[in-house]
């Protein structure tokens, strides 16, 4: 199997356009397969974006993607952890939050030297 195909930005747009409501507080939560899709679409589009595998991105239940370029992890914990909740990081690659906003408020936990993702995020098509 293959690397997957990348992800055009017109994509991403997509399958974040329809939660900004939510995000807002103008609207009731979306369905769980658009969530999902958002949270997914985003988070794998970020790791086109920064490849590599230093850091692992959790986003649970929906995803876990490992990005950054630094040394490859393969086997147990991995050193660089970022690990948050849907709404948090659909706020973060969308803008409506920043990186120091969501550690501040303890939305997000990141450990490790290269968990830092705030130089990635927003995501730019999403700004």
């Amino acid at each position: 199997m293959g690397p997957a195909a990348p992800i055009p930005a017109a994509e991403l747009r997509a399958a974040v356009d329809p939660v900004r409501p939510w995000l807002a507080g103008e609207a009731e939560p979306p369905p769980r397969p658009v969530l999902a899709a958002a949270v997914k679409t985003s988070a794998r589009w970020l790791a086109q974006q920064a490849p590599g595998r230093s850091v692992e991105l959790r986003v649970p239940p929906h995803v876990a993607v490992q990005l950054v370029p630094g040394p490859r992890h393969t086997r147990g914990t991995p050193p660089n952890v970022v690990e948050t909740d849907p709404a948090t990081w659909l706020r973060l690659v969308t803008g409506a939050l920043t990186w120091d906003e969501a550690l501040a408020r303890g939305a997000l936990t990141a450990s490790g030297n290269r968990a830092d993702l705030s130089p990635y995020l927003p995501l730019a098509p999403l700004r």
